[in-house]
C-alpha cells in the first residue's frame, strides 16, 4: 500500500507547543458507580473558566484543540472514559457517569465557568451528557438500551455554562450506520458479498480511485435501507443473547448454580465485518462539500472496508446496543440536542467527511437553546489543513472559539481552592 493509501492517512495531526505558563496536573476521579477514570488538567494564571475535551473511544490528551484554547486564556481539561480507547465494551450511559466525575471535580476545583467541547464523537456525548445532567433525576435514564442499570437518576451531574462543537458527526451508532457495508453476505465471512449491494462494484457506479464514483439515486436508496436492515439484524442477534443471559441471571438467583453464572456472563463478543463503506466517501455528488476522496480511514476505503481497522468491529451486545446501533443507541447528537439549553458554538469543517452540510444544519435546527451560533472553517475532520500552506482547521475553529467565548464568558483571575 502506498503512503496515500495508508490506513488513516492524514488523520493524525501534531498539536502545536501549549504557552509556556502552562501548568499541566494528572488527577484519578472515582465515578457514582464506583469506576476509576483519569484526566489532565491545564491551567493558566488567571483563568477561571476550563473547556472540558472528551471523546468515548479516543484519548483526547493532546488533542489539537487543547493548545489553542490555552493560548487565549482558557484552562484545558482532558478526560478518558473508562473504556479507554476500546470500542468493546462501550456502553455510552456508564461514560456519561464519567463525563459526571469530571465536572463534579472542575466545579469543585475552584472554576467558574465550564464549558463542554465536543469534537467528532465528542460531541454527541457532550450533547448526551448535557441532556441527562439537565433532567430532574427522576426522568433520566436509568439503564442501557440492553437493560443493564445505570444509576443516573441519583447521580450528581453539574451542567456546564455552555457547548462548542468542532465537526460533530451524529452520533457513533448513526455514523456507523451510514459507513456499514449491507453487502456482506454472511455475518460469519468478511469476504461474502451480495453483488447488488456491493458498494465497490463497478456495475454500481463504482469507479477505481481516484477517479470519483457514481452512484445512480435508485441504488443509492436501496444500499441505504440495506444499511438499515443489517443494523436491524445485528440488533436481533444482540437482543438474543441478552436475554438468554438474562434468563441464566435469573436461574442463578434462584440457584446459585455456577454454571448458570457462567451463562449470565457469556454474552459472547459480536463481530461486525466490514464498516468504510459510506457512499459519499468515493462519491463526492453526495452530499457535496470540500472533502477530499476517502474516508475516516484512509484514502482507499474500498481497501480498508475489508481491513480490520473500522467502527465497532468488535463489540458485545450491551456496548452494540447502546453505542453503535443506529437504532437503538439513545447517543445520537439530534436527539439530544432537544435538551440542549445552554448557548452553543457549532463549527462546521467545509471539507469533513463525516458531518455533511445537511448534518450541521439539522443539528443546529435541532438545538434547544436560544443562543445558537453556526460557523463554517476550511479544513478537514480531524483538524487538518485542506490543502497544504493554509492553516490548519484548528487553529480557525480555535479561533472562531475563542470570539464566542470571550463574547459570553470572562476568563477573569483564577484561584485555586
Amino acid at each position: 500500500m502506498s503512503d496515500s493509501e495508508r490506513i488513516g492517512a492524514g488523520r493524525y495531526l501534531a498539536a502545536a507547543a501549549n504557552p509556556a505558563d502552562t501548568v499541566t496536573s494528572a488527577h484519578e476521579l472515582t465515578t457514582a458507580d464506583g469506576a476509576t477514570v483519569a484526566g489532565l488538567l491545564r491551567t493558566l494564571p488567571g483563568a477561571t473558566a476550563v473547556c472540558v475535551l472528551m471523546h468515548p473511544r479516543q484519548d483526547f490528551s493532546h488533542h489539537v484543540l487543547v493548545p489553542e484554547l490555552l493560548r487565549r486564556g482558557y484552562a484545558v481539561w482532558t478526560q478518558n472514559t473508562r473504556g479507554g480507547q476500546s470500542d468493546l465494551s462501550l456502553v455510552h450511559e456508564q461514560a456519561l457517569l464519567d463525563c459526571a466525575a469530571g465536572h463534579r471535580f472542575l466545579r469543585g476545583y475552584g472554576f467558574e465557568t465550564v464549558v463542554s467541547v465536543g469534537h467528532s464523537g465528542g460531541a454527541a456525548l457532550a450533547g448526551y451528557y448535557i441532556e441527562q445532567s439537565a433532567l430532574p433525576g427522576a426522568e433520566r435514564f436509568a439503564s442501557s438500551p440492553g437493560g443493564r442499570p445505570v444509576p443516573l437518576p441519583d447521580a450528581d451531574m453539574p451542567v456546564p455554562d455552555g457547548l462548542m462543537l468542532m465537526a460533530p458527526h451524529p452520533g457513533q451508532g448513526l455514523l456507523l450506520g451510514r459507513m456499514i457495508d449491507p453487502s456482506v453476505a454472511d455475518e460469519d465471512d468478511p469476504m461474502s458479498v451480495v453483488p447488488a449491494l456491493d458498494p465497490y462494484n463497478p456495475r454500481n457506479g463504482f469507479r477505481p480511485p481516484p477517479e470519483p464514483s457514481s452512484y445512480a439515486p435508485e441504488f443509492v436508496a436501496e444500499y441505504r435501507a440495506a444499511q438499515r436492515r443489517r443494523v436491524e439484524r445485528i440488533d436481533a442477534v444482540a437482543r438474543r443473547r441478552l436475554a438468554v443471559a438474562g434468563e441464566a441471571r435469573r436461574r442463578f438467583a434462584a440457584s446459585g448454580d455456577a454454571g448458570d453464572r457462567r451463562s449470565a456472563l457469556a454474552t459472547g463478543v459480536i463481530t461486525v465485518h466490514r464498516t468504510d463503506a459510506d457512499l459519499r466517501c468515493v462519491d463526492p455528488s453526495l452530499d457535496p462539500n470540500d472533502r477530499p476522496y476517502g474516508s475516516l480511514f484512509g484514502r482507499r476505503p474500498d481497501l480498508t472496508d475489508y481491513g480490520i481497522v473500522g467502527f465497532g468491529r468488535l463489540t458485545t451486545p450491551e456496548a452494540w446496543l447502546s453505542t453503535w446501533s443506529a437504532i437503538s443507541s439513545r447517543a445520537g447528537l439530534v436527539r439530544c440536542a432537544k435538551g440542549i439549553h445552554v448557548p452553543t458554538l457549532l463549527v462546521e469543517l467545509t471539507g469533513d467527511q463525516a458531518c455533511f452540510p445537511a448534518d450541521a444544519a439539522e443539528i443546529v435546527a435541532a438545538i434547544a437553546a436560544d443562543d445558537v451560533t453556526h460557523v463554517r472553517v476550511a479544513g478537514k475532520h480531524f483538524g487538518g489543513a485542506l490543502r497544504d500552506g493554509e492553516p490548519t482547521a484548528a487553529a480557525l475553529a480555535g479561533e472562531r472559539m475563542g470570539n464566542w467565548l470571550g463574547e459570553r464568558f470572562s476568563s477573569g483571575s483564577y484561584v485555586s481552592a
